[in-house]
Parts: C-alpha cells; structure tokens; sequence
C-alpha cells in the first residue's frame, strides 16, 4: 500500500534478521532497473505500529462523530454552491431569451445589426450549456449513511484488531477497508519517516515516525533513566542507582529491573563516570552517613528532612537525599539533637505550654 514519495513507485518489503521476520520497506526499483541508488529504506515495526494506532484513533468515537459533522458541513457547502449555480443558470437562460427576442425583432435588412445580434444570442447560448454541464457535474451525493451503523465500530475494530486469534491477513484487509493508499518520504535532516494516509473518504492525514540510527535497536535504556544515571553518577554509588531507578519503575531496555550490575554495564557502553568516593570531597553526605556524624538513627535524620529542619536535596524525585555537611553543625540541629526524652521539634517562643511549670 506504500507509494514512493521520489519517484511515485510501489515500495516492497523485505525480510530480515534471524530468523526473517523484521520487515524492511524499500523503494529499489531505479536500482533494479537503471542502476540508480535506492529512494529509500527503512525499518516496518514502527511505522507498521503508528499506522495501526493511526487507524484505531481515526475510529474512535470523538473521529466518527467529526466525521459526520464534517460531512454535514461539505454538503451544506455543496447545496450553496448549487444554490447560486441555479441562479446564475435562470438568468444566463433570460439572458438568452433576451438575445433571441432583440435577433428576432432585427430587419434582416440591417445585416450588420443583425450579425451583432446573432453572434450575442449565440454566446448566451453557449453560457447556458456551460452552466447546465456544471450542474449535471456538480450533482450532490444521494448516498446517506445512517449514524448509527458505526456506533460501535470503534470498540468493534480496536477488539478485532488486538485479538490474539486475529491473522496479519485479517488486519490488512481491515487496512485496505478504509485506507486507500500511503505516500511514503525520509526526511534525512530530522532522520523521520514521513507517512500521508489517503483514506477512503477522500481525506488526508500525516503521521512522523522516527528513524532510527545504525545500530539503534528497540532494546536500549530509556532516556529518562538515562537522565537518572547521569545526574546520580559520581555521587552514589550504583546500588544507590539500581535502587532509585526500580523505585521510579523505570525498567532496563528489555523490560527487568535493575542492579548494580546492570547499571555498571550501562555507564561502560554510554561513558558514564563511576562512583568515586573521593569526589565527593566530605560536602555532601547520605542520609547514613549524616546518622552516624550525628550519632543518631536514620528515622531521626529522614524525620528532620520531612519536617524541614534539616534541608536536603534529591537529584531526582525518589532518588537517595543528600546533606550537605555544613547543615548539621547548626545550632538548630546541635539543639534538636542533644534534646533526649523530647520530640523532636522545635522551640517557639510564641507558643504558649498547655500544662504550665508548678
């Protein structure tokens, strides 16, 4: 169904991998025939993917219904249209009728006068089956479909078409049911697939699917945990990292969760620094480490983080906090520490007791 968007040919498919079965669209026609390079090429599971989502949103039901006010507003414009071809129609015929009345009131004997007359009568003429050829052309559509024929047939299709029984031939003839044809260009700059669906209504839409580079697969680490290892390296070391990623549920590229392991093997392929306990230089400690310079348990430092007391930073919402050292030599927080047998709170001279010293 693809058309070359260079040379207006038919691509066709190929099959790769082991065992085949990753589709490859390419326009190789002028190769086979002219020994000119290929217009294009380009993988099929995305840009099969974002046909198919392309078709099920078109028939959602929000689509239908914009679909059938959009109808109703083309035949609006057809009647109007129609409307002002009837009156220009009537008067061309009155003017027609006009010029045969002035030919016929004429002396022939002014032949002058009357080859004018003639030759006017006979444009009029001419305006008049001009305009009537208009109007057989420009007929409106008779065919009327009822709204309700396609009350279900968003839910009905998107079920069709996800079901595990359901044949690829099956979902091609679906595609073919409401899609005419797709011309298919590459943008080389942007590195995107450029797709124009012509469907069968006689509308057009568009879609962008990304190229991806050489050696760029459907198994690599998202961007996003990307973003996270590259923030947390150099900080924490990567248990801190593995932990922080499976707490955000951003899974590795084939989908498991992550471990120290996993994230060492990712920061070698992306050159990732490692975790180096000297960069840190004693600025900024763990949550641990803040305990133990305190001499207090971890529930009390994360207690003073919630309440305020203690600022602390995340690189990322759910990654490890961090403490800067210099925060814990405060007055406020050698106070809130040395006080024993109290909660931990802080003093305010405004607040009345509610049970006064006797």
């Amino acid at each position: 169904m693809m058309i070359c968007g260079r040379c207006g040919r038919r691509l066709s498919v190929a099959y790769t991998g082991n065992p085949q079965s990753r589709p490859v669209y390419r326009c190789d026609k002028p190769n086979l025939m002219m020994g000119l390079p290929r217009c294009m090429t380009f993988g099929g599971p995305r840009v099969d993917a974002a046909i198919a989502r392309e078709l099920l949103r078109a028939v959602e039901p929000m689509a239908i219904e914009a679909a059938f006010e959009a109808e109703r507003m083309h035949r609006k414009q057809q009647e109007d249209q129609h409307r002002i071809l009837d009156l220009e129609l009537q008067q061309a015929r009155y003017e027609a009728r006009l010029a045969e009345r002035r030919y016929a009131a004429c002396d022939p004997d002014n032949r002058l006068i009357a080859a004018q007359l003639e030759k006017s009568w006979e444009q009029a003429l001419q305006r008049v089956k001009e305009l009537e050829g208009r109007q057989l052309a420009e007929q409106p559509s008779a065919i009327e479909v009822a709204p309700d024929a396609f009350a279900d047939l968003a839910d009905n299709l998107s079920a069709a078409w996800n079901a595990p029984g359901v044949t690829v031939r099956a979902r091609q003839q679906l595609l073919r049911t409401l899609i005419t044809d797709i011309v298919v260009d590459v943008d080389d700059e942007a590195r995107d697939v450029v797709l124009t669906i012509h469907w069968r209504g006689g509308q057009h839409s568009e879609l962008r699917v990304r190229k991806p580079r050489t050696g760029e697969h459907g198994c690599a680490t998202a961007e996003d945990a990307l973003a996270v290892m590259r923030s947390m390296a150099g900080r924490w070391s990567d248990e801190h990292i593995a932990a922080s990623l499976n707490r955000m549920g951003l899974p590795t590229g084939q989908g498991k969760t992550w471990t120290a392991h996993r994230v060492a093997s990712v920061r070698r392929v992306r050159g990732i620094h490692a975790y180096r306990s000297a960069e840190k230089g004693g600025e900024w400690l763990t949550m641990s480490e803040a305990a133990k310079a305190l001499g207090v348990t971890n529930h009390l430092i994360r207690r003073l983080i919630m309440t305020g007391v203690l600022p602390a930073v995340q690189v990322v919402p759910g990654a490890p906090y961090q403490i800067r050292a210099d925060d814990l030599a405060s007055p406020t927080i050698k106070a809130t520490v040395a006080r024993k047998g109290r909660p931990c709170r802080i003093d305010d001279v405004n607040t009345l007791p509610m049970f006064p010293d006797t």
